[in-house]
């Protein structure tokens, strides 16, 4: 299950850049100030509802726009008002002679009486009429008027179907004359996402949402609204395309470590192929050799294996291995084919449980526990991974009952007595939590496990001294393994940044992290936030495209693009405003 491999790490950092003024809560979306620079970041997935009410033509009195069918303003972008003229029948251009003869002010004159025109054709909805008389604007106009190029793109967006592309014309030549025009640049933007280009969509409204000082809501929503649906279809476009491949060796080590050591299976004294490559799978992964475990494995299956029970330890094997490269379904066609040859595989319906859990199915999960129980009610890795499963739901009480029974068939799996002590602390229990802790210390002195999560209770509760010293203890117990699990690492980093704010110290944590296990998922997701916090968007983008290469399931993948794209939004938009860098820390600081 998921707690064993400390994935909370993640969380932890990304809370506490929330908790340390770092974070500022604008609608749904999250602006992160960075020493110059915001961070937008998805909070929720629901986009923003247009404005469907409009304006009497009459009110005020004094108008300097009409709203758009869907809610954008036409603005006039002048600051003296016109009065909304009717649109005539028919509107007779001047002749290219005529229009020659005119004095500037004569033709500046016209330009403004066909949008005005424009304006009120607009106003009941004749869109291709509009469109028209904005047209003679921009060909009659001495000089090039953005608002002109922004009220057609206004009419194209409203017709039926919108003309996508003709919008993102118009708006680019309305933004070439002004580059902070955000009326264009949130038309574009929706443009840009109706042609599914999102990317450029979210470069739009990302700069809306800066240039409006993230005060508009309703852009702030577009840029979630945008990342969601674009992360979504690059979460499977990228997983449908990708090799299978083992996450890191801290994750595959945890997640087996999670299950008691069982004997090999019996092959006699003349095994068959297919057997003698079973044992060296199980020889490979008992050595933490998993890559080797993982080729063994898919060897044995194609030779044959001399019963029912070697080929379900075959099939159990490399469903699990299927199950953390992410392959969900293979992994679940696997195990159950392990159980129909072996009913009472308990290991294999802890697992299918596993599966069922991560296709978000409790109840089909809870089945397969009970079917274990059945099959052999002494079985602690039951009780254990029941246990996990109440514990992700927040069912804490019910986890704790679950993993004392673990303890109580076998008092000598560590896991049992750390994940007791974690769902006491999690329970509001913490005298009993840290009573359960310490006993599990002295019960077993010469695993890292305990101290490094003991550090993690003693870090949450702010007890930075005594977390870092349960940290070192855990590094150096993980010292006499090779590879060690580097967690521990990680978390001595991150306890030293919210202590002592020591960014440098986090970093080089993270960095031996990575140097011992270079795909250790948490140092690259805490390097990627401390980038974010030091305002190094660049390396903070490269470390969030990191983050998604290792990710293993496509809400990690989703929520690691969600940021790296985000971020790349934020950089666009520096690159394209930067005069708006010093102004943007100043919102930022002011807003905290």
């Amino acid at each position: 299950m998921a707690s064993e491999t400390s994935p909370g790490i993640v969380d932890r950092v990304q809370r506490f850049v929330e908790e340390h003024k770092t974070a500022i809560l604008i609608g749904t979306g999250v602006a992160v100030a960075l020493g110059g620079a915001a961070y937008l970041a998805s909070t929720s997935g629901h986009g923003g509802d247009r404005d469907k009410k409009k304006k009497s033509p009459k009110t005020p009195k004094k108008r300097k726009s009409v709203r758009d069918a869907d809610g954008p303003i036409l603005e006039e972008r002048k600051p003296k008002a016109e009065k909304v003229a009717e649109p005539e029948e028919e509107v007779v251009p001047p002749t290219p002679e005529a229009l020659a003869a005119m004095s500037l002010e004569e033709k500046t004159n016209l330009a403004a009486s066909y949008k005005s025109k424009g304006n009120a054709a607009y106003s009941t909805k004749k869109f291709d009429v509009a469109a028209g008389l904005y047209t003679l604007a921009i060909d009659v106009s001495p000089k090039p008027e953005p608002v002109y190029y922004s009220n057609r793109a206004a009419c194209y967006v409203n017709m039926t179907p919108p003309k996508h592309e003709l919008v993102v014309q118009d708006c680019d030549e309305a933004l070439k004359l002004d580059p902070t025009y955000v009326k264009a640049l949130n038309r574009r933007a929706m443009a840009l996402e109706g042609l599914r280009r999102y990317i450029e969509a979210l470069r739009d409204f990302t700069a809306a949402t800066i240039l409006e000082k993230f005060t508009n809501q309703n852009a702030a929503q577009s840029v979630e609204r945008v990342l969601k649906k674009f992360t979504a279809e690059k979460s499977v476009e990228i997983l449908q395309t990708r090799e299978p491949r083992l996450p890191s060796f801290t994750f595959v080590s945890a997640y087996f470590a999670a299950f008691r050591t069982r004997p090999l299976p019996a092959v006699g004294d003349s095994p068959t192929t297919g057997d003698s490559t079973l044992l060296l799978a199980l020889e490979a992964l008992a050595a933490e050799d998993y890559p080797h475990a993982v080729s063994f494995v898919n060897e044995a299956l194609t030779q044959e294996i001399s019963s029912d029970a070697n080929r379900a330890e075959a099939l159990n094997l490399r469903g699990t291995f299927k199950f953390l490269t992410g392959d969900v379904d293979g992994a679940k066609s696997d195990l159950q084919e392990s159980i129909r040859l072996v009913p009472s595989f308990t290991q294999s319906l802890v697992k299918v449980a596993s599966v069922h859990m991560e296709q978000g199915d409790p109840v089909k999960a809870f089945e397969c526990f009970d079917e274990a129980i059945r099959q052999n009610t002494n079985d602690p890795d039951i009780y254990y991974h029941r246990g996990q499963v109440l514990f992700i739901m927040n069912e804490f009480a019910d986890a704790a009952e679950n993993y004392t029974k673990s303890t109580e068939l076998d008092d000598t799996f560590v896991f049992s007595h750390i994940q007791l002590a974690v769902a006491q602390y999690k329970g509001g229990d913490l005298a009993k939590s840290m009573a359960t802790f310490r006993r599990t210390l002295k019960a077993f002195p010469t695993r890292s496990e305990p101290h490094n999560y003991y550090g993690e209770l003693l870090l949450d509760q702010g007890r930075f001294s005594e977390a870092v010293e349960k940290f070192d203890r855990a590094v150096e117990l993980e010292k006499e393994k090779s590879p060690p699990n580097v967690l521990s690492i990680v978390n001595k980093g991150l306890a030293l940044y919210q202590w002592k704010q020591d960014i440098g110290a986090a970093e080089r944590c993270c960095n031996e992290a990575l140097r011992l296990d270079p795909e250790c998922e948490a140092a690259v997701a805490t390097l990627a936030q401390l980038n974010l916090q030091q305002g190094k968007i660049e390396k903070a983008v490269e470390m969030f495209a990191r983050q998604a290469e290792l990710a293993r399931s496509e809400p990690e993948l989703a929520s690691a693009l969600t940021y790296q794209y985000a971020t790349a939004a934020q950089m666009e938009f520096m690159k394209n405003y930067p005069s708006m860098a010093a102004e943007l820390s100043a919102i930022a600081q002011n807003m905290m």
